[in-house]
């Protein structure tokens, strides 16, 4: 049976499917066995880090209230978020070079670590739960969802009424 066809009663309960399983997904992968084990700090750093990292990555500058808006997050949860990362060395705050007045995340060489880190965590649960996949289908899904992931940057950012949005 294929599910190519959305327009079937096979395709709409599998596309109606993917909100629950979205759901599913960062609950369940983080049960997966990764080493050393996530943790709950790990969650929130992690968040962070990948913004301010894509943030950096397209030549943007994030703020703790940017952080906030990405998050979509009150400014003060944002920012406990950010100084938890700062204290312990994975981000500084630095002066805009944009705009003097204004104070801007940066990865520090050790946030860059804890970043790669969470990343290969990411690869060995992947590899988990994927691990009887056939090759062809765990790349080809891999594949996909970095389609899927990538499409997302056409979403209005969070408060826009629409245009690109910035990670």
């Amino acid at each position: 049976m294929t599910y190519s066809d959305a327009s079937t009663p096979q395709g709409e309960a599998l596309l109606d499917a993917v909100g629950a399983a979205f759901a599913r997904l960062r609950r369940r992968t983080m049960q997966a066995p990764v080493d050393p084990p996530v943790g709950r700090k790990d969650l929130k750093r992690n968040l962070v880090l990948n913004l301010v990292d894509e943030a950096t990555e397209a030549g943007r500058e994030i703020t703790v209230g940017g952080l906030a808006d990405l998050l979509m997050v009150d400014s003060s949860v944002a920012s406990r978020m950010a100084s938890d990362c700062i204290t312990h060395g994975y981000l500084v705050r630095t002066a805009s070079q944009q705009d003097g007045r204004r104070t801007v995340l940066r990865l520090t060489e050790d946030g860059v670590t804890l970043l790669g880190h969470f990343r290969r965590q990411q690869r060995q649960a992947f590899e988990h739960v994927t691990r009887d996949w056939p090759t062809a289908e765990r790349v080809e899904f891999a594949r996909l969802l970095l389609k899927y992931a990538d499409a997302t940057a056409r979403l209005p950012a969070p408060g826009d009424e629409g245009g690109p949005s910035a990670p």
